[in-house]
């Protein structure tokens, strides 16, 4: 069953709820010295400094200072190391809650000074803190680093008032009002542009840095970068309801969603404590009855070390960190996840459902084909255009814009007939231009051919004679091709629904490969068909753009809006949304997802691998406390280390 979308909205900051629910008090005592960096930590480092200075004396000066100095030297290293985790042992403990890291922790060291190890104690509370530290560091990195994609919001924007240009915040700014973007400035605010044309960097809507020339009346985004002369844009939304606070949003709250992997991982790591320290209490005890001689101090130290070494510090960081790095890349390359449980669903998929219009096509109808019959082609369409010009209907509009320039013909006395076309005097000479059903209706013979054509036709008479055809279809987006062989490559079987006639979905799904498409559907029936695959067993993505797609796109499995700046609708019933309309996104969701999935996996196997020989060789007496401490920080970083190599990786 698919999980519920709807999630509250949090701040970055408390998005460390995902590393563990314990994990929320140790962010409070560690969120004052994130800020002051080296300076801040000068506890721990002073700590570590002096265990430095002890060893260098036992060991290479076989020098060590008499009891109880040596206590009190150990013992002063030792608070300034671990003040925080047994601050944190001792609030969780009053509230009867033992079985967690910093209650082990606690537990091992203090043992460890009970039997007389001072430097083996204070080395594991100070090994144990920098990797608490370098832990901290990295995921409040992959944090930054999420929220540095999105959060370039301008902080502030010029604004004409009274005849006068004034720099304010774009927080004050009003729907309506007008403002100038200068070359190389962000635009702040959603608008409509007033200039005559402007060229913009849309990469942060986008992931893509490739200019995107907007003409005067067309929609302008915050994010946008003008990369042209000053340009003046009408403000459409207030700051807080643009396209990029909306997406900073969106990335913010998929931070706090955790994955199935997460969640196995919080519940295994509560029971999994327990039990080590249960274990831990029989390493040290039962022997009593076996072995004879019984020597506590000998056994009590085993136990230490297995305490020392099950510490779950390295799963329960790493792998949300690694959830981290799987969002960032996703999101660099124009892809919002809402959720890492999504990254995990996407590497399950096994069936791709896509609308046609605006998914796969590019929504934008253009004229394929002019066939002129007894008159130049040029000469139709261009008669053709001049009486369409008056038109607002998209195949009115597709004439006119292959034409492409200003037209010297200008029609007359247009009239429209509903359902049929238009009628109308140029240059002298009455055109007819529509569908057949508007020869017919006016006794104009034409081929009957022309009945069976796929496309959208527009037929033309002059002077009551049939003078040819125009074929207009919407165009096929140049990657669709490319991501339906990509989706065959990794056996995923491809659907096309569409309310479009079934002779056009055939024609679009034969030219692109697609296994199976139906046409002539209404949204009820897009939800029938999707809803009869899931329960076939399948794992279903699917990806719309429209507001009529939003049902499925809830229903399925992961629901992909395409296009960050289309309906908002469908944007907001997603669990992941595609910002550049490019099909081929669909595959790099998928392989981000999987990425995100063998590192998580890698952590996980390396860090129970690494602790299960550990626990094995410290119970046997083989392994000391030094080696679990240093096993234990060590595939801590290195779990951490794999994990951060996520946000660097590049999609094929």
């Amino acid at each position: 069953m698919k999980e519920d979308k709807l999630s509250p909205t949090t701040s970055l900051l408390n998005d460390q709820k995902i590393i563990n629910e314990h994990d929320e008090e140790k962010l409070d005592i560690n969120e004052d010295s994130e800020a002051g960096g080296w300076v801040s930590h000068w506890p721990l480092l002073t700590a570590f400094a002096i265990l430095a200075v002890m060893l260098t004396l036992e060991f290479g000066f076989s020098y060590q200072p008499p009891f109880p100095v040596n206590l009190i030297i150990f013992s002063v290293a030792f608070l300034l190391a671990g003040y925080n985790v047994l601050g944190m042992a001792w609030r969780k403990a009053k509230r009867f809650d033992f079985f967690n890291e910093f209650f082990l922790m606690s537990v091992a060291t203090i043992g460890a000074f009970s039997i007389g190890s001072y430097s083996e104690g204070v080395a594991v509370m100070v090994f144990y803190s920098i990797g608490e530290w370098f832990q901290d560091a990295a995921v409040d990195r992959a944090k930054r680093s999420i929220k540095a994609l999105l959060d370039i919001r301008p902080d502030k924007v010029t604004v004409k008032r009274d005849g006068k240009t004034v720099v304010v915040n774009p927080k004050e700014i009003k729907v309506s009002e007008t403002i100038e973007v200068k070359s190389g400035e962000k635009v702040a605010l959603d608008g409509v542009l007033l200039s005559d044309a402007g060229t913009f960097n849309t990469a942060a809507l986008t992931g893509e840095s490739k200019p995107d020339t907007k003409r005067k009346g067309e929609a302008v985004y915050a994010g946008m970068i003008n990369l042209d002369k000053v340009t003046e844009v009408e403000v459409a939304s207030l700051f807080t309801d643009s396209k990029l606070s909306k997406i900073l949003e969106m990335v913010q709250d998929a931070t706090a969603r955790k994955s199935q992997t997460q969640l196995f991982i919080s519940r295994f790591a509560k029971i999994y404590t327990p039990i080590v320290f249960a274990l831990a209490l029989l390493v040290c005890f039962v022997p009593y009855f076996f072995i004879n001689p019984y020597n506590f101090h000998d056994w009590f130290y085993r136990a230490l070390v297995f305490l020392v070494i099950s510490c779950p510090c390295a799963l329960v960081v790493s792998i949300p960190l690694g959830y981290f790095g799987g969002i960032g890349l996703a999101s660099r390359n124009g892809i919002l996840f809402k959720g890492s449980n999504f990254l995990d669903v996407m590497t399950t998929i096994n069936v791709v459902i896509m609308d046609k219009t605006g998914t796969l096509t590019k929504g934008v109808f253009k004229v394929q084909e002019v066939v002129a019959v007894g008159i130049d082609k040029t000469e139709l369409v261009n008669h053709a255009a001049a009486l369409e010009k008056s038109s607002t209907h998209p195949i009115a509009r597709a004439v006119v814009d292959h034409v492409g320039k200003e037209l010297g013909l200008k029609a007359e006395g247009v009239e429209e007939i509903s359902g049929h076309g238009l009628v109308g005097k140029v240059d002298g000479k009455i055109i007819h231009a529509g569908n057949a059903k508007l020869l017919k209706k006016y006794d104009i013979s034409y081929p009957e051919e022309i009945n069976s054509l796929i496309d959208t036709v527009v037929v033309l008479a002059i002077d009551g004679n049939y003078a040819g055809y125009i074929t207009i279809a919407d165009e096929i987006k140049d990657d669709a091709k490319e991501a339906i062989d990509q989706m065959h490559k990794l056996n995923i079987q491809t659907v096309m629904l569409s309310g479009d006639k079934q002779a056009v979905v055939d024609k679009v799904a034969k030219t692109l490969g697609i296994d199976q498409a139906y046409g002539d559907l209404l949204p009820e029936g897009k939800v029938e068909k999707v809803q009869a695959l899931k329960d076939s067993g399948s794992r279903i993505a699917f990806v719309g753009d429209g507001v009529n797609d939003a049902p499925v796109v809830a229903l399925a499995d992961a629901g992909i809006a395409m296009g960050g700046l289309g309906s908002d609708a469908t944007i907001e019933t997603a669990d992941i949304v595609i910002q550049n309309d490019q099909p081929s996104k669909i595959i790099a969701a998928i392989r981000v997802g999987k990425i995100t999935k063998q590192v998580v996996w890698q952590n996980i196997t390396i860090a129970m691998v690494v602790k299960v020989v550990v626990l094995v060789l410290g119970a046997g007496g083989i392994a000391n406390l030094w080696e679990a401490v240093i096993a234990d920080v060590g595939v801590a970083l290195l779990a951490i280390l794999n994990a951060v190599r996520i946000q660097k990786m590049k999609l094929k």
